[in-house]
């Protein structure tokens, strides 16, 4: 009896339930092209997880520097898990490999790629959004050697406030990003 009386006393009983969405983190090749027959297999290791995007919520930049994270708007899967995903299924629609493979593959890579997401956010305030992701190239040979090694930015406008609007624009500056790490290959 007395549960009801103290759930209603701190305004608990008064709020309307506000269910999760989770957005898929999928970012399309405009032109998909198929794999190069004697080109050569890249390795993508697991992408690693920046500070604090190890968890799926969206995250807000707020005008203050803080970050916000929406505990009801969230990505379907981590976003460091999503993005790797996605950059494999990009580069290997890009034309240029035989094949795009991941961590635990048996074949034989020519390249390895490796990273970290470091930044996935929307910034309301600045009407944008954020993506930034730092990638390691190495030919896999006997004296293994740096390809590349350099952080990818790429901001896309955030059209309106809201969750749709920050989804649509952080998977528009992850193409963009994309995009810059498929032109800087070798």
């Amino acid at each position: 009896m007395g549960v009801p009386l103290l759930l209603a006393a701190c305004g608990l009983s008064e709020r309307p339930y506000e269910p999760r969405r989770q957005w898929p983190l999928l970012v399309p090749r405009p032109i998909a092209l198929p794999p190069r027959p004697n080109g050569r297999v890249l390795l993508l290791r697991t992408l690693r997880a920046g500070p604090g995007l190890d968890t799926r919520g969206l995250r807000f930049l707020q005008p203050d520097g803080s970050l916000r994270v929406d505990f009801f708007e969230e990505w379907a899967v981590p976003p460091a898990e999503g993005v790797e995903d996605a950059l494999r299924r990009w580069l290997a629609a890009s034309g240029r490999f035989a094949a795009v493979i991941g961590q635990g593959s048996r074949m034989d890579a020519g390249w390895v790629m490796e990273g970290e997401l470091l930044t996935l956010w929307a910034e309301p305030a600045q009407g944008r959004a954020r993506a930034v992701l730092s990638i390691t190239l190495i030919a896999n040979q006997a004296t293994p050697r740096i390809l590349l090694q350099r952080s990818f930015a790429a901001e896309a406008p955030l059209a309106e406030p809201g969750a749709p609007a920050a989804v649509q624009a952080q998977l528009a500056a992850l193409a963009q990003v994309f995009t810059d790490i498929e032109k800087a290959l070798p």
